[in-house]
């Protein structure tokens, strides 16, 4: 009975680790100036989504490159749920007309965002499950420019290429850090839960695993669901931080962003997860800085543009050379850092 007990205990125990970091960044973050706060608030959102790619890539074993496709939907239906309806009126007169007309509260409207990214997740995943490997990557890359088409072209819907504006302030430092931590042990939870098992068995050996009566693409297509539903709120949060939608924040650059987080963390630990976000985090800070130009008094480097890109390749390529596991090596944060 014990050793039944311990991947729950064990995976309890690197959530409550996990959120104990992210309560004490966050309680500093509070001391901290408008500026700085922003940019934690960034990384917690990336945090999210981060941590909801892992759910499903780090369980199946097979890289996505379409989740932010969701991300994009739980913002576009942040939009239409809280934008004033005279607002809507304008900016997308095709809505229908409980959209157009509803106003709700910024919470709810997160939740839907979710929701909405799960039913998209479901009938996506049902023809997507069916891929492995490269070819289940591809076809979520697939997955990600047909939603992209949709976001910058339904323009009386998504406002196309334009902004939607008019969102209502919601996503303050608290209310990041709560949905981060709400995060981590939802993910933990997936990941000690029987469903969780039995994915990371076909991910180790699937053609074991369907020996043993596993459904592999029943319980890939469980993971991606759940997966899609805590990107979806993060993208709702991602809304209401920016206070402006555009269809072009939803594409390649946060996609290789948030999958240089996990590959850098290490893809097959949550513990990698939230240490390859916050990493990213920092280094992309720091180079965004160095683009601009560093003044130290008596030198002056000029600011050189796209060295934040080019940085992030260069730290994934030295990671995948010297760490191809990631910077945890697949282990779990454990008061004892015990490997999983």
């Amino acid at each position: 009975m014990t050793a039944m007990r311990s991947p729950f205990r064990d995976a309890l125990t690197t959530a409550l680790l996990l959120t104990a970091a992210v309560a004490i960044v966050a309680a500093i973050g509070t001391q901290l100036s408008g500026g700085t706060q922003r940019i934690i608030i960034d990384a917690m959102i990336k945090m999210i989504i981060v941590l909801g790619m892992y759910i499903f890539v780090g369980n199946s074993g097979l890289l996505s490159f379409g989740h932010i496709g969701f991300l994009g939907l739980g913002a576009y239906t942040a939009a239409w749920l809280t934008i004033p309806p005279s607002i809507k009126a304008s900016l997308m007169p095709g809505l229908p007309d409980f959209l157009a007309t509803a106003a709700l509260h910024p919470l709810p409207a997160a939740l839907a965002g979710g929701a909405a990214a799960s039913l998209a997740a479901l009938l996506v995943g049902i023809p997507l499950t069916r891929l492995a490997g490269v070819a289940a990557s591809i076809g979520t890359f697939a997955m990600l420019v047909v939603f992209y088409a949709i976001f910058s072209n339904w323009t009386s819907v998504t406002g196309g290429q334009g902004s939607l504006y008019g969102l209502p302030v919601f996503t303050s430092l608290p209310v990041a850090a709560g949905f981060t931590v709400a995060t981590i042990l939802g993910a933990a939870m997936y990941q000690a839960s029987a469903s969780g098992f039995r994915l990371r068995g076909s991910r180790e050996d699937a053609v074991a695993a369907q020996a043993s009566g596993i459904d592999i693409r029943r319980e890939r297509l469980i993971a991606f669901v759940i997966s899609a539903f805590f990107v979806g709120v993060a993208g709702a949060l991602y809304a209401h931080f920016l206070q402006v939608v555009v269809a072009r924040e939803f594409y390649l650059k946060l996609t290789f962003i948030t999958v240089a987080m996990l590959v850098i963390g290490g893809m097959r630990s949550l513990s990698g997860a939230v240490a390859g976000t916050a990493f990213v985090a920092f280094l992309s800070e720091v180079l965004r800085q160095a683009e601009r130009g560093i003044d130290l008094g008596v030198v002056s480097i000029g600011g050189r543009l796209g060295l934040q890109e080019v940085g992030l390749a260069i730290a994934m390529l030295i990671v995948l050379i010297f760490r191809p596991r990631g910077i945890t090596g697949g282990r779990e944060l454990t008061l004892g850092w015990r490997s999983r």
